[in-house]
């Protein structure tokens, strides 16, 4: 499966190229908004919360997935905003989007770990997604592919053209990877969607341990190139270890908290078994509306509004109908 034989690189709109890594990555992003908006509904949030945390979160995630690339990489400062000539490395998303995440969640008084079940869903997804434009580009591949039975796609990718390695056949990481964290987003997905019960942050934890052990394993895996090395340490490789072990950190402490707070592993033994009674919006005063995505309107449906219909509009003095010709249509 050569890259070169299935599609080009980029195309043209009136002369100006564009490239599909560029509309593979903004394909992912938009799956992932429709995800995290559909998951923050499910899970008695605001989609106006959510679109607070995309506008700010996701520029600040851009810049630092290219910031960190050029530092590890050793890239001259000079060279740090020629963007079009590629180089961008998911750790420094991870770590931007955590760090801005946390910002806003502190600002608007938002439980940090209610919100994160939902983003690191559409997270994987994105990178899921985001892993094609790899073999768009002819990157994340692994080491050579000797043995002549395994020189199959999707065991391994045909790597043609390339300007870091030779014409052959190369384990296909990109590959691994989307699966890994597709499969990853699924079930968190359904874990989000189907269970409102203490604590949260359960997924939040998942995604640093599944994300870090998968970029653990494989790191030191990759064609020579393309790890980041700089000063000759592997800092993608160490990021990684280090996602992994701040993920483990991360679901001990959430499961034991609960347990001392909840008296239970999972759920409560003395109090509202539920992480996401309350309703979070993106104002104080933005009101809770009954809706039949959100789980918690049929466990506690007087916690919500019932939206007021055109009959009831007209008794508050808006848009009253003429009776007498409301009589005559009868």
């Amino acid at each position: 499966m050569a890259i070169s034989n299935v599609l080009a690189r980029y195309f043209t709109v009136f002369g100006y190229p564009i490239y599909w890594y560029a509309v593979i990555i903004v394909c992912g992003m938009i799956a992932a908004f429709f995800v995290i908006s559909l998951l923050f509904k499910r899970r008695n949030m605001s989609t106006d919360l959510f679109l607070t945390f995309f506008v700010i979160c996701v520029p600040i995630a851009i810049v630092t997935t290219r910031v960190f690339y050029c530092i590890t990489d050793g890239i001259p400062f000079k060279d740090w905003w020629r963007i079009q000539d590629g180089g961008l490395a998911i750790t420094g998303g991870i770590i931007g989007g955590l760090l801005s995440v946390i910002g806003v969640c502190y600002f608007k008084k938002v439980n940090f770990f209610r919100a994160g079940d939902c983003i690191v869903v559409g997270l994987l997804l994105a990178q899921s997604v985001g892993r094609w434009g790899n073999f768009i580009n002819q990157e994340v591949f692994g080491r050579a592919v000797t043995n002549e039975a395994l020189q199959f796609f999707p065991i391994a990718v045909y790597i043609t053209e390339s300007t870091v390695a030779p014409d052959g056949w190369y384990y296909a990481f990109f590959f691994y990877e989307s699966m890994v964290t597709l499969t990853a987003a699924i079930l968190m997905f359904i874990h989000a969607w189907l269970n409102p019960k203490k604590p949260n942050g359960i997924n939040t934890a998942c995604y640093f341990i599944v994300y870090g052990l998968t970029r653990s394993i494989m790191e030191p895996l990759r064609y020579q190139e393309f790890i980041l090395s700089e000063g000759a340490i592997p800092w993608s490789f160490v990021f990684s270890i280090l996602l992994f072990v701040f993920g483990v950190a991360l679901l001990v402490y959430v499961l034991l908290t609960n347990i001392k707070k909840e008296g239970k592993l999972l759920g409560s033994a003395n109090g509202d078994p539920y992480g996401i009674t309350k309703f979070i919006g993106d104002t104080k005063d933005e009101k809770a509306y009954f809706n039949k995505v959100n789980m918690m309107c049929s466990i506690y449906p007087e916690n919500f509004s019932v939206p007021e219909t055109k009959e009831e509009k007209t008794e508050n003095g808006e848009e009253k109908p003429n009776s007498e010709s409301s009589e005559e249509e009868k």
